[in-house]
């Protein structure tokens, strides 16, 4: 009883403080409240995360409170979003002064992060999909915040149409599932005796429209367009997409975890997440827009994320979109700081020697057959030993083979041993929070891990092999190919030809 009252009372003092939050970026659109006002603003919206980040520390049961489910996933996701956020909304104090959509920046952030972090307590799932429907919504107004813009507007307007169709599939889901069940509640509605009453139709089409709805705000193949066009929206704008809406898919796919026992749904999300991973790589190497490079790497990430839920293993997605915002989120901030001093490099063979390059190879070889031998028979556990030893070949090369000398391989070597105790100290706190409350479900059959596997390998042979030959027409139609795909499209570009024939012209005249 008593931990149930403490749950209320958290619950009630995270809404009330939300509330303040959104009553005090509605008093700051009054042009009459003087700027320094949004510094007052920004310690009102530091509350709910701190209530948030109690919440987390005090729940230990799943616990359902009227319309709400509260438990440490849920409680999680809102100290997540709020926390991001928070930080993202402080760095643009100053980075945004002088902007003149300043003070609606403020109102329109706090909304969407606010109502983001409500639809991940909701276990009403009306009230889920009504609270994701406004974070899409406040999301597209935040694209399109310099409205005076035609290039904003295209964006907003292609990102509109797409999460449209996003959130109408979540809607048809729900409202499939609540017919078949008979049940609005979260907990109920997912439960063995209610998911029995659900033939392989209704199952299949259900978990179909849960994939489209959630790979689209993922950016995956094909529903990409939105993410590479909105790069034209504020570089927090792009921070805040990392925090609980582009990574939703994670969230709303392991809230859903019961509903998918490795058939269909999970072969086609495997399929073309494995995809997206692909082209989002090829993306990020051939665009030299600090934005789209960052793009096309969320694209990649969003496709491992979903390629993790497709094979059970919801943990490691949540622990995956964490810690992928925070990084993402991040860089998106620094991005004013990106600009790269091109430098004559040594060549491999004056700065280390291929027996520190094979060793590295070995060493990634032995780890990721050691880390699948641990359980051979998950599909999790094979496509994950080859990203461990993949990985850890590429890092050992730039840090360690690569070193300034003796100092600087012993600084690579203690570098990749601290994050890799790091990572595992967080995999272990992440797990005792979730361990209870996450739902594991049916991995696809392994031929189909098998299939993503070569899948993966021969794309990155094939990228190897072009990469190698760039004199040939391989070479340059992979690369046209991947640079088109990187690029918005025309109306989502200003033309800065016409712009400067358009100066001059103005200046002959005169």
């Amino acid at each position: 009883m008593l931990g149930s009252l403490s749950s209320s009372l958290l619950l009630s003092v995270f809404l009330i403080m939300l509330v303040l939050s959104g009553i005090s970026g509605l008093v700051f659109l009054h042009p009459r409240v003087p700027l320094r006002f949004v510094r007052i603003h920004i310690w009102i919206v530091a509350i709910p995360p701190v209530v948030a980040l109690l919440a987390v520390a005090n729940t230990r049961l799943n616990e359902v409170v009227g319309p709400w489910y509260l438990d440490t996933l849920a409680w999680l996701m809102a100290f997540f979003v709020l926390f991001i956020g928070l930080i993202i909304q402080r760095f643009s104090v100053r980075y945004l002064m002088g902007d003149r959509s300043y003070r609606k920046y403020f109102t329109l952030f706090t909304f969407t992060t606010s109502v983001a972090s409500i639809a991940w307590l909701s276990g009403d799932l009306r009230f889920m999909v009504f609270f994701w429907g406004a974070t899409l919504l406040g999301l597209v107004l935040l694209i399109n915040l310099n409205s005076g813009w035609k290039v904003a507007n295209q964006a907003a307007k292609v990102s509109g149409r797409l999460f449209t169709l996003s959130w109408v599939s979540l809607v048809v889901a729900v409202f499939w599932l609540f017919q078949v069940t008979g049940q609005w509640q979260l907990s109920l509605a997912l439960t063995s005796e209610s998911l029995s009453q659900l033939g392989m139709w209704d199952k299949t089409g259900i978990n179909l429209l849960i994939v489209l709805a959630v790979m689209i705000p993922a950016a995956q193949w094909p529903f990409q367009r939105w993410l590479i066009e909105s790069v034209v929206a504020p570089t927090p704008v792009s921070a805040i997409m990392h925090a609980g809406l582009v990574n939703a898919g994670g969230i709303m796919l392991t809230r859903f975890s019961p509903l998918f026992n490795g058939e269909i749904a999970s072969i086609v999300l495997l399929i073309l997440a494995s995809i997206s991973v692909l082209i989002g790589s090829g993306i990020s190497l051939v665009q030299v827009d600090y934005k789209r490079q960052l793009v096309g790497s969320t694209m990649g990430q969003m496709g491992f994320m979903l390629i993790q839920c497709a094979l059970g293993a919801y943990i490691a997605a949540i622990i995956h979109l964490i810690l992928h915002g925070l990084f993402k989120a991040t860089l998106f901030l620094q991005a004013g700081s990106a600009v790269r001093r091109f430098e004559v490099s040594k060549s491999v063979s004056e700065r280390s020697s291929y027996l520190w390059i094979m060793a590295g190879r070995a060493l990634g070889l032995l780890v990721g057959v050691a880390f699948w031998l641990v359980a051979p028979g998950e599909g999790y556990r094979l496509i994950s030993a080859l990203i461990l030893g993949w990985s850890l070949s590429v890092s050992w090369t730039q840090l360690v083979a690569f070193g300034e000398g003796r100092i600087g391989r012993i600084a690579g070597f203690s570098f990749l041993g601290g994050a890799a105790v790091m990572y595992f100290l967080i995999h272990q706190l992440f797990y005792e929070w979730l361990h209870t409350t996450i739902y594991q479900s049916v991995q696809p059959p392994m031929f189909v891990v098998i299939v993503v596997i070569c899948l993966l390998l021969f794309g990155s042979a094939l990228g190897a092999w072009v990469a190698r030959n760039r004199s040939s027409v391989s070479f340059a139609v992979l690369y046209l190919w991947l640079v088109r795909l990187g690029e918005a499209k025309p109306k989502s570009v200003e033309s800065h030809p016409n712009y400067l024939k358009h100066y001059l012209s103005q200046g002959g005249n005169q």
